[in-house]
C-alpha cells in the first residue's frame, strides 16, 4: 500500500476494532504529537536568530541523516532483493532517478517496476477472478483530492494550496515508509520549488529521528520553513496543514482496502507486482542518500559523523533518539 506504513498498520487495526470512526481517531492520536512538535521546530531558525545562536550549531545533523538513510538503504536493500531480478530494479531506480531529477520520475519507475516483475512472473492465472464489495465512497474522495488539489494549484498561486498538493501526492507515490518519501521530498521541495536549502531539510530530517512517532511528520516541519516570513498562524497552519496531508491518502486507501482485503489479497498479480515497486523504491532510497551526502560535502568532520551515525546504526545498541542528542552537542562544541 502506498503511505507510511507504521500509521497505516495501526489504522487498520483501529479500523478492525471499532470501524471508521476509530480508525481516525487512532492515527490522529499516532501523529498528531509529533506533527505539532515538528511544526514547532520549522520556528527554530528565527528562535535561533532572535538569540543569537548560529545554526551552524545545528552543521552535524546533515552528515548524521545521511547516515540514517544510508543505513535505511542497505537494511531495506537486503528486503527487497531477492534474486537477479529485484536487483537489477533497484540499480534501475537508482540510476534512473539519479539522471532524471523531475517529479513525475518517481511514479512512473514504480509501475515500471510493478510491470516488470509480473512480465517475468512464472505464476500462472495471475488474474484469477475474486469477488468483491468495495467502499467505493472512500475511493472517490482520494481520487477527488488528489485532482482537486492538482486543478487548484494551475488555477490558484497560494502556496498552502501547493503545499497540500505536493504532500497528498507524496502520500499516495510512496510504498515502503518514511525513508522512501525522502528523494521524492527533495527534488520536489529543494530542487524544483527552493522552499528549503540542503541543509534545512538535512536538519529537519535528522531531528525527526530523535522524536517518536511516524517519520512522515517531517512533512509539517518541511511545510512550515516553505512559509516562514508569512506570519506566525500562517506557518503554523502550513506544517500542520502539510502533516495531515501526507497522511490522507494513506487513511482512504486503508478505508477503501481494509474492507475487502481478505478477498483482494487472493489475487496473485497484486502480490506479484509489489516485489518490483519494493526493489524500485530501494533503489529511490539509495540515490537519495549519493545525492545527499553530495549536497552535504565531503569535509573530514563531517564523514567522521557519518561514519560514527552508521556504526552505531548497525550495532543497534544505542538509541536514535541519543545519536541525535549528541550530534546537536558535538555541534555546539
Amino acid at each position: 500500500m502506498p503511505g507510511p506504513s507504521s500509521t497505516q498498520t495501526l489504522v487498520a487495526i483501529g479500523h478492525k476494532v471499532g470501524g471508521p470512526f476509530l480508525a481516525l481517531l487512532t492515527m490522529l492520536v499516532w501523529a498528531l504529537p509529533v506533527l505539532s512538535v515538528m511544526t514547532l521546530l520549522s520556528f527554530m531558525g528565527q528562535l535561533l536568530f532572535n538569540y543569537n545562536i548560529s545554526e551552524d550549531a545545528f552543521r552535524y545533523i546533515g552528515p548524521m541523516a545521511v547516515g540514517f538513510i544510508i543505513v535505511a538503504a542497505w537494511r531495506i536493500g537486503k528486503k527487497v532483493v531477492k534474486d537477479r531480478l529485484t536487483f537489477y530494479l533497484l540499480a534501475f531506480g537508482a540510476i534512473i532517478t539519479y539522471v532524471i531529477r523531475e517529479p513525475w520520475i518517481f511514479p512512473l519507475v514504480l509501475l515500471i517496476g510493478g510491470a516488470v516483475s509480473i512480465f517475468n512472473s512464472k505464476e500462472k492465472e495471475l488474474w484469477n477472478p475474486v469477488k468483491l464489495n468495495p467502499p467505493w465512497l472512500y475511493l472517490v474522495a482520494f481520487g477527488i483530492f488528489a485532482v482537486g488539489s492538482i486543478l487548484l494549484t494551475l488555477t490558484w498561486d497560494n502556496k498552502i494550496v501547493h503545499l497540500f498538493e505536493s504532500f497528498y501526492r507524496f502520500g499516495y507515490l510512496v510504498i515502503g515508509g518514511g525513508q522512501v518519501v525522502v528523494p521524492l521530498m527533495y527534488t520536489d521541495l529543494v530542487e524544483v520549488r527552493q522552499y528549503l536549502t540542503s541543509q534545512e531539510f538535512l536538519t529537519g530530517f535528522g531531528l525527526v529521528q530523535g522524536l517518536p512517532g511516524p517519520m512522515f511528520s517531517f512533512s509539517a516541519y518541511a511545510g512550515g520553513m516553505a512559509l516562514r516570513g508569512s506570519g506566525t498562524l500562517i506557518q503554523a497552519a502550513g506544517g500542520m496543514i502539510s502533516g495531515l496531508a501526507i497522511f490522507l491518502p494513506g487513511l482512504l486507501l486503508i478505508y477503501f482496502i481494509y474492507p475487502i482485503w481478505e478477498n483482494l489479497k487472493e489475487i496473485k498479480g497484486i502480490k506479484v507486482s509489489l516485489n518490483g515497486v519494493t526493489a524500485v523504491a530501494g533503489g529511490l532510497i539509495v540515490t537519495s542518500a549519493f545525492i545527499l551526502m553530495q549536497k552535504n560535502g565531503f569535509a573530514i568532520d563531517n564523514l567522521i559523523i557519518l561514519a560514527i551515525t552508521i556504526i552505531l546504526l548497525l550495532s543497534k545498541k544505542i538509541p536514535a533518539p541519543l545519536i541525535v542528542l549528541g550530534v546537536i552537542v558535538a555541534g555546539f562544541i
